[in-house]
C-alpha cells in the first residue's frame, strides 16, 4: 500500500517533488517501467519521470534493504541504455525511521565497479520542504518533528485550506495511509475527517488493484472453468485480497475465525466490508459487522 500511495503522489505532483528535488517546478512526464525492460522488474516500486535532459529514478523505501545498491546500478544501466543523452538522477527515500545502518548505502562497490545514488532519509529532513507544497503535504508528517500529533493537525488544517475538493480528498487520503507509519490509527482518526478515504481517488485506485490483482489470479485459475466463471473468481478474489490488505494494514492481524469467515463471503457482502473498515475502531467492530449483516 505504501509503494502505491508514493508511486501515486511521485506521478500525479510530479512538479511539487520536482520543486523539493530540484529546488525549481521542472515539468516531469511519466516513463514506462517496461521501457527499461530485459527481464521482469519491479515495476510495482519503481517510478520513472523524465524531463529534457534527465532521467528521474524514484524508490520509495519503508525498511532497510541490502539489495538496493544493486538494483540501483541495474536501472541505472538500463535507463543508460535506453537514454543514453540523458542525465540519470536516482534518489532512494527512506519514509520509516530505522537504525538499520542500511538506509545510508549510496553506492555500490565490486572489484573496479562502483556506481553512487542519493539517499534520503525523511526523518532528518527540515519540515519546511514539505509544507509548501500539495503533493508533498503526506510526506510531511514523516520528517524531522518530534510532536507528530500537532504535526498532523497542522496538515490538516493546510488539507482543509486546498480549494479543490478532489485534490482535497486525494492529499488527505494519501495522509491518511503514510501517517499509519508512526501514529495511532485512532489518533489519526481523531484529526483526519473520517471519510477521508472514503470518496478519494487515492483510495479508489488502491481498490482497483487489489481487484485486478484478483482478476487476473481468478482468470489463470478459471481457464477450466469458463471465462465467466474466471472472471467472478477474480472478481472475488481481488475484493478478498482489498479486505485483509485494509484490515491488516488497520490492526495488524486478523483472527484466523474471522479470516475464514471473510473467505466465505459472496461478493456484495465483501464490497460492504470494504466500504465499512473505514469505519472500523478495533477488530470488535469486524465482529459486530457479522452480527449485524446477516
Amino acid at each position: 500500500m505504501f509503494d502505491n500511495i508514493c508511486k501515486f503522489l511521485a506521478e500525479t505532483y510530479s512538479t511539487d517533488l520536482a520543486s523539493w528535488l530540484f529546488g525549481e517546478p521542472i515539468l516531469l512526464t511519466q516513463v514506462q517501467p517496461q521501457e527499461l525492460a530485459v527481464e521482469p522488474i519491479r515495476a510495482d516500486s519503481l517510478i520513472l519521470l523524465e524531463a529534457e535532459g534527465l532521467l528521474l529514478h524514484l524508490e520509495f523505501q519503508t525498511k532497510a534493504d541490502p539489495h538496493i545498491p544493486f538494483r540501483m546500478l541495474d536501472y541505472w544501466v538500463r535507463g543508460r541504455r535506453r537514454f543514453p543523452d540523458k542525465r540519470i538522477r536516482q534518489v532512494v527515500t527512506y519514509l520509516k525511521e530505522t537504525s538499520s545502518d542500511l538506509v545510508f548505502q549510496n553506492k555500490f562497490e565490486e572489484g573496479t565497479t562502483h556506481h553512487e545514488f542519493e539517499a534520503i532519509r525523511l526523518w532528518e529532513q527540515p519540515l519546511s520542504h514539505f509544507l509548501e507544497f500539495t503533493g508533498m503535504l503526506p510526506f510531511a508528517i514523516l520528517v524531522n518533528e518530534r510532536n507528530k500529533e500537532r504535526l498532523l493537525r497542522n496538515i490538516a488544517q493546510k488539507i482543509d485550506k486546498i480549494p479543490d475538493q478532489k485534490t482535497r480528498q486525494t492529499i488527505g487520503a494519501a495522509t491518511y495511509v503514510l501517517a499509519g507509519l508512526i501514529l495511532d490509527k485512532d489518533v489519526i482518526k481523531q484529526i483526519l475527517r473520517r471519510d477521508i478515504m472514503r470518496e478519494s481517488v487515492t483510495y479508489q485506485e488502491i481498490l482497483q488493484e487489489g481487484l485486478q490483482e484478483g482478476l487476473q489470479l481468478g482468470l489463470q485459475e478459471g481457464r477450466q472453468e469458463g471465462r465467466q466463471e474466471g472472471r467472478q473468481l477474480g472478481r472475488k478474489e481481488g475484493l478478498v485480497t482489498i479486505v485483509l490488505r485494509l484490515l491488516t494494514h488497520k490492526f495488524g492481524t486478523v483472527p484466523p475465525k474471522l479470516h475464514n469467515r471473510i473467505m466465505r463471503l459472496h461478493i456484495p457482502r465483501l464490497e460492504s466490508l470494504a466500504e465499512a473498515i473505514l469505519d472500523f475502531q478495533n477488530v470488535t467492530d469486524l465482529e459486530l459487522w457479522f452480527n449485524k449483516k446477516k
